[in-house]
């Protein structure tokens, strides 16, 4: 007979693992654990592919009496992970336009488009985007033939738009349309790519960008300890490599998903760390900028009265507008934000701005409070506007446009057309 704490004893022996299975079961886990992360990393990649070709090559990025410009009659494909290939076609003077570099046709009413990269339409099909899509638009509200000839660049930042305006004026404009987004703002002193990130892929050559995945590092090594002191250089590497896992296969995949709510998107959005120096793009939400933000709001102020100056002398009215980001534009929609931020701020500032140098300022953002879950229409990561996103701007510029604000493309104007037809 088995006296009962000897038949606890028996239960505790028989209980123990053996040595071997504290080794094993961990190292199931870490297996399991590697599959699983294996088995996400290649549906991702399946999912997310790249080009290595970008439309950077057809670009001309070393000249700071232009800006960034493209090469004239050049055609470069770019794929990002969340876009399908996409061709970048330049006209006979550099322009991404469905229409040769050419003296307009008598009784058309031409609309030149200055901007950056929303206008220039990055990531989407050149007849997709709103500069494509808008004359029709414009030509069906006001009877009139209008068309748009888009002089926008990639980089086109007010600092590197107020240097084309010569071009913008030789083009024989009726009416400079200037389309802004937050990014515009809050680069506005920046004249080329290499201002942004001098270590960026954007402005390495082309032997780096069409290289391995370790000379790219390399190179971004180097040009960092080049350009920054040792601390800089080690805290812009750490950072640049988790911004490698964000936009890597898996990280586009996860952040896709979370995403996917804007709800949850807009509260992952304005918790985004934010320093003086080098913030994220939420500063521009705050009630109160940061000293980063005031700062470009100086810029973009100095730029807008030097291109507005230009247009005024010339005699041709200017109208600019500013077109929400993806988390503003969900705030919008949702009609309702924490406290400290304020999604109409930004709005505010730049209608100051351009209504103070004598230019005509639409407000379209309250357009985008009746757009349901207006995230959808943006890229996740890339943050521009798909072509869906596209399709509705070009609709409301139209809209705004065409209510008798801007000179030529009212209603009495189409009346004034028809009279003078007849006559």
């Amino acid at each position: 007979m088995i006296r009962p704490a000897e038949n606890g004893s028996a239960k505790m022996q028989e209980a123990k693992l053996p040595r071997r299975d504290w080794f094993l079961l961990p190292l199931l886990s870490l297996l399991t654990i590697c599959l699983m992360a294996l088995s996400v990393s290649l549906i991702a990649r399946r999912i997310y592919q790249v080009s290595k070709s970008t439309v950077y090559s057809c670009l001309i990025q070393t000249d700071r009496s232009t800006g960034v410009r493209a090469i004239p009659n050049t055609v470069c494909f770019q794929k990002d992970y969340e876009t399908e290939l996409t061709e970048y076609k330049f006209n006979n003077c550099g322009h991404r336009t469905g229409m040769p570099c050419e003296p307009k046709s008598p009784g058309t009413y031409r609309v030149v488009m200055l901007g950056s990269s929303m206008d220039f339409g990055a990531s989407v099909p050149q007849e997709k985007s709103f500069a494509a899509l808008l004359p029709g638009e414009l030509s069906r509200r006001t009877g009139r033939k209008v068309e748009v000839y888009n002089e926008s660049m990639v980089g086109g930042f007010p600092r590197s738009a107020a240097l084309r305006m010569n071009g913008v004026l030789a083009a024989k404009p009726d009416l400079i349309l200037w389309v802004l987004a937050p990014r515009d703002i809050r680069n506005a002193s920046i004249v080329l790519l290499s201002d942004l990130d001098p270590t960026s892929k954007a402005t390495a050559p082309a032997a780096v960008i069409m290289g391995s995945f370790w000379i790219r590092a390399w190179y971004r090594i180097k040009m960092s300890f080049t350009t920054n002191s040792f601390q800089d250089a080690v805290a812009a590497i750490w950072q640049h490599g988790l911004e490698v896992l964000r936009v890597s296969p898996s990280g586009v995949l996860f952040q896709h998903i979370l995403y996917a709510s804007q709800t949850q998107y807009v509260k992952s959005y304005l918790m985004s760390p934010e320093s003086e120096e080098n913030g994220p793009d939420v500063g521009f939400l705050k009630v109160e900028p940061n000293a980063r933000w005031r700062s470009d709001l100086q810029w973009f102020d100095r730029d807008a009265a030097e291109i507005e100056g230009q247009a005024n002398t010339a005699g041709v009215p200017l109208v600019a507008m500013l077109v929400p980001d993806r988390a503003q534009a969900a705030m919008l929609s949702m009609g309702e934000w924490p406290s400290g931020f304020d999604p109409y701020k930004l709005d505010d500032e730049v209608r100051h701005i351009i209504s103070g140098h004598g230019g005509i300022y639409i407000e379209v953002l309250p357009d985008f409070r009746n757009i349901p879950n207006p995230v959808q229409y943006y890229f996740p990561i890339d943050g521009h506007p798909d072509a869906r996103g596209h399709a509705i701007i070009s609709e409301i510029l139209a809209k705004e446009l065409t209510r008798g604000v801007v000179p030529g493309l009212g209603v009495a104007a189409q009346q004034q057309a028809t009279l003078e037809q007849k006559r």
